[in-house]
């Protein structure tokens, strides 16, 4: 086997495909020759990858005598044991590849799966914490935490509220919350993982539920009073908007949605935005996304022209930076090198109104070279661009489904126009 032929095999192993029978066998040959662990790693992996992990732990528990340092082994050992569901036996090897290397984001995730299946949910959240804080994009460990949320205990006695439930209680964090907000009349909705709560003058605040949670956690703090003090706050925040026109234009954003979030936005100062889309206006805050409501016009004193102009000012001395990124396996990761597609990822809800912003668009073209360029904003936790000459890219895009709060559809950005390809209409 020639050294293309090797190092082809070799990327076919990293990619998870199975071998065929002749590939592993040259694998095995060209391993046995060498003296460096690279290539018994790479039989190990294809083992693995063919679902036979009993038949890789012999050379992986030689791999690690002879080379007690090299990571990929340690990894590589890991990744069998827990395969064949030997959690503890799989937590050394994880161990010391962390002792090795603190933040590496493969040995996070798989000790977050031990403490997963052992019922250590708090260090598991820990683990999973690290790796995401290092790539948020990790479909494994995203994959990961929707199953660490699905065995979280859940609150057994409706109706009550105990501050001394156990800290991992989700439900109960979020009873005692609703029932703080019911208490002192705040208007609230929960919908799925959101908490929407009815702000002053007719506005909505939108919390991410499990960041509530995860600050609840951080705090150590009983559960009656986190709750009261959270519904404290809540209740200060729905008096209203900031206070006077130049404080509500120095704050404002806006945000693109489609025909769909009319209904749920009923009496939001709006404007029809380009290609069919609508532009929102909300409140930069960290926390709560506040639509302005129409009322705030005469409130406040402000057209929507004048609205409209501060919130594309204020965005575009915010311009986002523009990652490459890997679409895998139906998974994104953000990745250090060029792959001929890019995200514009601040997620902080407004990423798909700065994708019409001439400095978003400079700093795209900085990266990405010339336009025309494809855009995808199905997520709305980010937008995906690449140019339109990459066939195989958009192959990609095309394939993707829309996230329940994200705007469907192939869309065209060229010389500063967005355009929806079905429809070809812009502005």
């Amino acid at each position: 086997m020639t050294d293309a032929e090797l190092e082809r095999v070799r990327q076919k192993v990293e990619a998870g495909e199975v071998l065929t029978d002749a590939e592993l066998g040259a694998l095995r040959a060209a391993a046995q020759v060498d003296r460096g662990p690279t290539l018994k790693v790479a039989v190990a992996q294809a083992l693995i990858n063919a679902d036979v992990p009993a038949q890789a732990l012999p050379l992986l528990e030689a791999l690690r005598r002879d080379f007690p340092k090299d990571t990929e082994a340690l990894l590589a050992h890991a990744r069998a044991l827990l395969l064949l569901e030997r959690w503890g036996d799989a937590e050394a090897p994880l161990q010391r590849v962390l002792a090795l290397n603190p933040s590496d984001p493969e040995a996070l995730k798989g000790l977050a799966l031990v403490c997963l299946k052992r019922g250590e949910l708090d260090r598991a959240r820990a683990h999973l914490d690290a790796a995401l804080q290092q790539d948020p994009l990790d479909g494994e460990a995203q994959l990961l935490r929707a199953e660490l949320q699905q065995v979280e205990p859940t609150f057994t006695a409706p109706g009550t509220v105990s501050s001394d439930r156990e800290p991992q209680d989700f439900t109960g964090f979020l009873e005692a919350l609703t029932a703080q907000l019911g208490s002192q009349s705040t208007p609230f909705l929960v919908q799925k993982k959101q908490l929407l709560v009815r702000l002053g003058h007719g506005a909505v605040a939108r919390l991410d539920l499990e960041a509530l949670f995860q600050s609840f956690l951080e705090s150590g703090r009983p559960l009656a009073d986190a709750a009261q003090s959270l519904g404290s706050e809540l209740a200060e925040r729905s008096l209203g908007l900031p206070k006077g026109r130049e404080a509500l234009l120095s704050v404002v954003l806006p945000v693109l949605r489609d025909g769909s979030f009319l209904d749920r936005a009923v009496g939001s100062a709006r404007r029809e935005g380009p290609a069919g889309l609508w532009v929102f206006y909300a409140i930069d805050d960290p926390e709560l996304l506040r639509y302005v409501p129409e009322g705030a016009l005469t409130s406040h004193q402000v057209t929507l022209e004048q609205l409209d102009q501060a919130a594309w000012d204020n965005l575009a001395r915010r311009p986002a930076e523009v990652r490459p990124i890997e679409l895998a396996h139906g998974h994104l990761r953000l990745r250090s090198e060029p792959t001929g597609l890019w995200a514009i990822a601040s997620a902080d809800g407004h990423d798909p109104a700065r994708l019409v912003t001439r400095e978003q668009q400079q700093r795209i073209a900085a990266v990405a070279g010339p336009g025309p360029w494809r855009a995808y904003l199905g997520l709305r936790e980010l937008v995906l661009v690449c140019r339109e000459a990459d066939d195989e890219v958009k192959r990609q895009l095309d394939g993707l489904e829309p996230a329940r709060e994200g705007i469907g559809g192939a869309w065209r950005l060229h010389q500063g126009r967005l355009t929806a390809l079905d429809e070809w209409r812009g502005v």
